[in-house]
């Protein structure tokens, strides 16, 4: 029977799962609203759903008004996507109570992995590493005090909520932590409305390793290699490559890490997308840091060095369906894939920047993928995660796949924003990226935004005035 599925997203990440409920045959229907009536996902949408209100909180995150509009609009299921309501335990509840099926886990698995507390604890319990820390949410700075003694410094005060790189501290001494936590449980609270901290060991010149998995209702729970995510700013992933360089070609360490991911998921009976997060320390011993239980925005690498469509699959896990996957051995790896976050904002301070795209054009190279939200009049605002599009290739090897993708950042023009490609182009460049010998310290010890030519090419800018002028008028 034909499945009506609402997305209950926007951006780049709705038009990639409208995409997928086309492929499967059944009906995607996007939602709209007043600041985003021309949004990109709605093309590839077969039925249109106004969503009323203009703060978040009114609209992608009012969970009354969503499920009540899948009831009238009679929607099957509900994808979230990431972000907004994606790891939202009430969410899948609502759904559920109303007769609708939540695409992605069950709720208790989202309820317990979301807590970062709770999944450590659990993750312990099941005989996994973690990094070294407090086990529940301290209650005191002199408690936090206390346990940095225990471990030794540096720490990282952690929002138990947290996630998008926000509530986290480095803490090098005593009057660090008294100078954070106050400061970091009120902006955590603010964010993520808990205020809950741990504190653990911050892992020095740590690479950021983390592992798809998928799950069935049957009880089949599979891993799709690993992923590394070490390029960071302010602890926000900015490319992601699969599989990871650090790990290479020792495989009796990918199959521990990977298979570690695989245990943890059938410990909360796992059955949807969802990603396993690890600190690897330079002697790659590796520790649990948490489960994010939705698809990641980086899954785009997974699929192109699998050859599976990870979105394709969710839905038909959460609607009961086959997911053609008969054992772990099935699934193979080939090749090299590489992602850059394209995002709007300022190159050399790496803060958002707000603008509108008067055009875009593209001029890549075969082995491209470039998932986006961009089309001419969008606006992108500070409301929103400034990240517009992502860049992707693949090559037959690391070093095909990096070629490939200098070649297609440069064939990449956006008019009207500042972004971070030229960022991009300067990290491609960098040797350190180039050997793989990078970790999640990257940004700070290489300072690749330093290198970023500020010169103004004024016949490349002259060209894109005549372009917005020729538009402007009809031309």
């Amino acid at each position: 029977m034909t499945k009506r599925i609402l997305i209950a997203n926007r951006g780049e990440i709705a038009s990639r799962i409208a995409k997928a409920i086309n492929e499967l045959e059944f009906v995607a229907i996007g939602f709209w609203t007043e600041s985003e009536s021309q949004a990109r996902h709605l093309e590839f949408c077969n039925e249109w759903i106004k969503l009323v209100g203009v703060t978040h909180a009114e609209t992608y995150l009012n969970i009354e008004q969503i499920v009540r509009l899948a009831k009238e609009h009679k929607v099957d299921a509900v994808h979230p996507g990431y972000g907004f309501l994606s790891e939202n335990a009430d969410f899948a509840e609502a759904l559920n109570k109303a007769g609708i099926i939540f695409i992605g886990p069950h709720s208790d698995a989202i309820r317990v992995m979301g807590d970062k507390a709770t999944s450590k604890m659990l993750a312990k319990k099941a005989g996994i590493p973690v990094v070294p820390g407090s086990s529940k949410a301290v209650e005191s700075v002199e408690e936090a005090i206390r346990i940095a003694e225990e471990i030794k410094y540096p720490v990282l005060l952690k929002a138990v909520a947290g996630g998008g790189g926000r509530g986290m501290r480095a803490c090098l001494n005593e009057q660090e932590i008294k100078d954070q936590f106050a400061a970091l449980q009120r902006e955590s609270m603010a964010a993520f409305g808990n205020g809950d901290l741990l504190v653990e060991k911050l892992i020095i010149n740590p690479r950021h390793i983390e592992v798809q998995i998928l799950a069935d209702k049957n009880g089949n729970i599979y891993h799709f290699f690993e992923r590394e995510c070490s390029i960071q700013r302010r602890h926000q992933k900015i490319i992601e490559e699969a599989p990871s360089p650090f790990i290479g070609d020792d495989e009796e360490l990918r199959q521990k890490i990977c298979s570690t991911a695989v245990d943890l998921a059938k410990v909360v009976k796992y059955d949807s997308a969802g990603t396993v997060e690890f600190i690897m320390a330079e002697d790659k011993s590796f520790y649990f840091l948490e489960m994010n239980t939705r698809i990641q925005v980086e899954h785009p690498i997974t699929e192109e060095i699998t050859g599976i469509d990870l979105i394709v699959c969710m839905i038909q896990s959460a609607i009961g369906g086959d997911l053609h996957i008969p054992n772990q051995e099935f699934i193979k790896r080939s090749g090299h894939a590489i992602e850059c976050r394209i995002c709007a904002e300022d190159p050399l301070t790496m803060l958002p920047a707000p603008g509108k795209v008067y055009g875009f054009e593209t001029s890549f190279p075969q082995g491209t993928r470039f998932d986006n939200c961009l089309y001419r009049g969008l606006e992108v605002t500070p409301d929103f995660d400034p990240m517009v599009g992502k860049l992707v290739t693949k090559g037959i090897n690391r070093y095909v796949a990096v070629r490939k993708m200098r070649a297609a950042l440069k064939g990449l023009f956006i008019e009207g924003l500042k972004t971070n490609i030229s960022l991009h182009q300067v990290i491609m460049e960098n040797e350190n990226f180039k050997n793989g010998s990078y970790s999640t310290n990257f940004i700070i010890v290489e300072n690749p935004q330093a290198k970023i030519n500020t010169e103004i090419d004024f016949l490349k800018f002259y060209k894109e005035l005549a372009g917005i002028e020729a538009r402007n008028i009809g031309l």
